[in-house]
């Protein structure tokens, strides 16, 4: 293919067993790829990870089949805290990820940063204090050159406050997630004047918006979903190509394609420059998450082939 693809959102856990507002949320017996999810039964991963276990050998095999030379790993509270894994994983293949530690207070942003982990993700939409609460931990971060991922709740209050934040620390580094939370069931993202005000965020130096799950988002339309096409170009269309990242919000995303597939409707797509798919889908993570060499990954072909 010869085309430089970095993954900015997906996730790792060992075990998912946690519980979030009152609700548990852990892998199933026998069938480990399903979850208590929120009171119900959902295929959490894809249905050959029997074992509930979302590991990086997996994941690489992954990457690997699909030409994806190296992947950034956020958190979400829905998976338990998985900073200790995460630390093996940055440790053993630091070459393929750039893992990303979770914390609430000051004490634990120290503890991840000692970890020798590269950042800490926010899911900033399950939160329910103000986001300037964190303001040590974010000056912290500045100060160390850590990276913030942060995914925002519905509404300008959160957008508000992360603007504060950008003021004060403006040499921290911010990637947006999901790509605002393109999904409007009824509105258009573009014109909804909230998602465009997060988006415009990233016309701050050291912000940029990724599109973790944009599949996820778009489910209902399916591959190759013209609609989230459009919502990348808007995107652009605001703060320009250079400030998007491509994310698959892999593994549970896989369970309705492949992971190939979460990317190539990009690659395939008749709307945009090859320069513009270069960007999107590699050179600007590259540049942002500070990832060196990446290993020749050529095209296998399948048995089916």
């Amino acid at each position: 293919m010869g085309q430089l693809i970095i993954d900015a959102h997906s996730h790792l856990w060992l075990r998912q067993d946690t519980v979030v507002n009152g609700f548990p949320i852990h892998a199933l017996e026998p069938n480990g790829s399903r979850s208590l999810f929120f009171g119900e039964e959902r295929q959490m991963l894809p249905p050959f990870m029997i074992d509930g276990r979302n590991t990086a050998e997996v994941f690489m095999s992954n990457m690997d089949y699909a030409q994806v030379g190296a992947a950034v790993v956020v958190q979400e509270v829905i998976d338990g805290c998985q900073n200790a894994y995460l630390e093996q994983v940055q440790r053993q293949y630091p070459d393929h990820f750039f893992c990303m530690g979770m914390a609430w207070n000051l004490e634990e942003a120290e503890a991840v940063a000692a970890a020798g982990l590269k950042g800490i993700a926010f899911p900033g939409h399950r939160m329910k204090e103000s986001l300037l609460t964190l303001m040590p931990v974010f000056k912290m971060m500045e100060e160390r050159s850590m990276i913030v991922s942060m995914c925002l709740a519905d509404g300008d209050k959160q957008v508000d406050e992360l603007r504060e934040v950008i003021a004060e620390c403006p040499r921290l580094k911010v990637a947006i997630g999901h790509l605002g939370m393109a999904d409007q069931p009824t509105t258009p993202p573009w014109e909804n004047e909230n998602w465009r005000q997060e988006i415009l965020l990233a016309r701050n130096e050291n912000v940029r918006v990724e599109s973790g799950g944009i599949t996820w988002l778009y489910n209902t339309e399916f591959y190759p979903y013209p609609s989230a096409i459009r919502a990348i170009r808007e995107a652009a269309d605001l703060v320009g190509w250079d400030k998007l990242m491509w994310g698959s919000d892999y593994p549970r995303t896989i369970t309705a394609i492949t992971y190939r597939m979460s990317y190539d409707f990009i690659t395939k797509s008749t709307e945009l420059t090859a320069a513009q798919k270069a960007a999107f889908l590699g050179e600007n993570a590259r540049r942002f998450y500070g990832f060196g060499a990446f290993p020749e990954l050529p095209y296998i072909k399948n048995m089916s082939e």
